[in-house]
């Protein structure tokens, strides 16, 4: 079939199997011509198949010759409908991983549940023995506690006050002005039980007590923090309360793992085009703002560069772990540069339709974005007949 994009809101619900597997191996492709990262050698990633789970355990591999498993929730193609981008990303990174002689085994379901992490845990005790690093990047808008049955569902608002701010429809280039309501309590309340770190901690219990995690374990989770201008919807709002609650999970983890050599962090990553950032009012139109300057200045990464870098540096780096003074590794480092927050503070203040294209990459932006899900990616062939149908290597 051909399989041409098609959007709902900020959503992509086609995605391209080759455009998908191009854009794995770019990433695989720049690792490789990397200094090789010493130290790791099994390596977890709850939340493997898109963004900065995927580019994890692309430098575990690729730079680290690592051996991975990868847990996500990802569907297969079934009759005219595609694969998701995940499943597409996995396939191409399992096919890469047995050609570079690394194993890698994917189990696909909902990482919230007993069921996945008792299969994942019994899939380490045959295949790997014990993993030494534990990477959770787990974005979901939904949970199911496995205790409880209760549902949860996030939401993205700001907390106390009505927030209002610029804001852009990344696919016709519209600034206009959101306006989002203040959450309620119990919206917080679910907001921390999705995306907080009760589930992270229980991962790190259950890997500990079926004897599957070694004594020196390293475990790592992602946050995000960013600029004034985002932080009410943001770091202030909903999120950054679930963010709050993972950084505090990441102080009780370290206490737990410390005993036997082990280690807990949260990274503070840079913004980037993520299928969860894409969601948050303002942050797309920021995020436009802010490549045009770091472009500019020759220091922009994508998630690739990123974790590279969070593995080569801080993680796995001479010396001591690099962390702030709340105990976070901070590699947003070059985007909360006072120069680069100045120049974007500034374009900020003039941003408007007529100028968007101007004084923003509102156009890398949207590319980015279509590239997340295989599509306006060099090398393509968008008009000839693809193959939804694309079978993940070592899927247990």
């Amino acid at each position: 079939m051909i399989i041409q994009p098609k959007t709902r809101g900020f959503i992509c619900t086609t995605a391209h199997p080759e455009g998908c597997a191009k854009q794995v191996q770019r990433q695989i492709d720049y690792v490789k011509a990397q200094p090789a990262i010493k130290g790791i050698q099994n390596v977890l990633v709850i939340g493997a198949s898109t963004g900065y789970g995927l580019a994890s355990r692309i430098v575990s591999s690729f730079a680290g010759g690592a051996n991975t498993i990868g847990v996500y929730f990802d569907k297969a193609a079934e009759g005219s409908r595609t694969a998701s981008a995940g499943w597409y990303n996995s396939a191409a990174f399992e096919q890469a991983a047995e050609q570079a002689g690394v194993k890698s085994y994917s189990i696909v379901g909902d990482a919230f549940s007993d069921e996945i992490k008792a299969k994942t845990i019994d899939l380490i005790r045959t295949e790997l023995g014990k993993i030494d690093l534990v990477v959770y990047s787990v974005a979901s808008p939904r949970r199911t506690h496995p205790k409880t049955g209760e549902s949860f569902a996030s939401v993205i608002k700001p907390i106390g006050e009505t927030y209002s701010n610029k804001t852009v429809n990344f696919h016709s280039g519209e600034v206009t002005t959101a306006v989002i309501e203040p959450a309620t309590e119990d919206e917080i309340r679910q907001t921390i039980a999705v995306m907080g770190g009760e589930d992270w901690q229980m991962w790190i219990d259950e890997l500990q007590q079926a004897g599957v995690l070694s004594d020196n374990a390293t475990t790592v989770a992602y946050s995000y923090i960013g600029p004034e201008i985002t932080h009410a919807v943001y770091r202030e709002g909903t999120i950054g309360s679930a963010k709050n609650d993972l950084e505090a999970t990441a102080q009780r983890l370290n206490k737990q793992l410390s005993a036997n050599g082990g280690r807990a962090y949260v990274s503070v990553n840079k913004a980037l085009v993520t299928q969860s950032s894409s969601a948050i009012p303002v942050v797309p139109l920021y995020i436009s703002a802010l490549y045009k300057v770091m472009k500019e200045k020759g220091i922009h990464e994508g998630c690739i560069e990123q974790m590279y870098r969070l593995f080569s540096d801080r993680l796995y780096g001479k010396g001591e772990t690099a962390v702030d003074e709340r105990g976070l590794i901070r590699v947003d480092d070059w985007e909360m540069r006072p120069e680069i927050q100045a120049e974007v503070t500034q374009l900020w203040a003039d941003l408007s339709t007529e100028n968007v294209y101007e004084l923003s990459d509102l156009e890398g932006y949207r590319r980015e974005f279509f590239q997340l899900f295989g599509f306006e990616t060099e090398g393509v062939d968008y008009e000839a007949d693809a193959n939804p149908e694309v079978n993940i290597p070592n899927l247990r």
